[in-house]
């Protein structure tokens, strides 16, 4: 039997595949448009290695998790996320999950989540408001952040994205260098991560997941804000999907 987590974001799709209790394959999708046309596409892609829709348990999580028709059952990204974790580090922790259009922190303890904390009012200080200033840059999210660690700490003061991009374009304008926009564009991140954390109180290790996580200078960058040192695992931005194909086991 195979039991698959598939997790459906705003920008990336992540699909986990157990083969009994072995973890067998991730994959990594771009959304798009849909998350219906994404589901088909996974099907698809499934049916390919070998993997029949009668030989599978599913479960769905995400922001789209409700357009897997295919799906047994659809689970929150918190406790997927959680489950996720402690498959991969097997210890009590805080997880900054940096999602396209929200930023979680959840406190696992024996591999439960104890508390959590959303901020899902705007995109500011989330992955798609990375993807934005970035390609107002004209460059890539990991060019970004590698020039930040060389520029000048200035400030980006606006707490929404349209009008944070309207501060990038003066700065441009007005010939501040790209290393100091940078900068000043991953602190906007970093610092409403750091009041995060602040108000919901971490403790023991703090590990990263979501695509953020692949982003080294990003992660030096978050380390240096709230001065600990951030914990990441190369499947980091699997935690969700592994939650899911974990919790699938679990299906009668």
């Amino acid at each position: 039997m195979y039991y698959v987590g598939i997790d459906i974001g705003s920008t990336a799709t992540k699909v986990s595949v157990f083969k009994d209790d072995k973890l067998k394959e991730n994959y990594n999708l771009k959304t798009g448009w849909s998350s219906l046309e994404v589901s088909k596409e996974i099907l698809e892609i499934l049916e390919k290695d070998h993997i029949k829709k009668d030989d599978m348990k599913v479960i769905a999580t995400g922001y789209g998790r409700i357009s897997v028709p295919y799906a047994n059952k659809q689970i929150t990204e918190i406790t997927c996320h959680a489950k996720g974790v402690d498959y991969l580090i097997g210890k009590d922790s805080t997880i900054i999950d940096i999602g396209g259009q929200d930023t979680k922190i959840i406190s696992l303890k024996n591999g439960i989540v104890t508390d959590f904390t959303m901020n899902d009012k705007c995109a500011a200080g989330t992955g798609k408001f990375m993807e934005l200033m970035s390609n107002t840059l004209g460059v890539s999210i990991d060019e970004m952040c590698k020039m930040a660690l060389s520029g000048e700490d200035i400030s980006i003061s606006s707490m929404c994205t349209v009008f944070a991009e309207s501060e990038v374009i003066s700065l441009i304008g007005s010939g501040k260098d790209r290393e100091s926009i940078s900068r000043g564009i991953v602190n906007s991140i970093t610092e409403r991560v750091s009041s995060m954390l602040f108000k919901h109180g971490a403790r023991d290790e703090i590990y990263l997941t979501g695509g953020l996580c692949e982003v080294e200078d990003f992660k030096t960058l978050l380390s240096e804000k709230i001065e600990i040192d951030i914990k990441t695992d190369p499947l980091a931005r699997y935690a969700g999907s592994i939650g899911a194909a974990l919790l699938a086991q679990n299906l009668k």
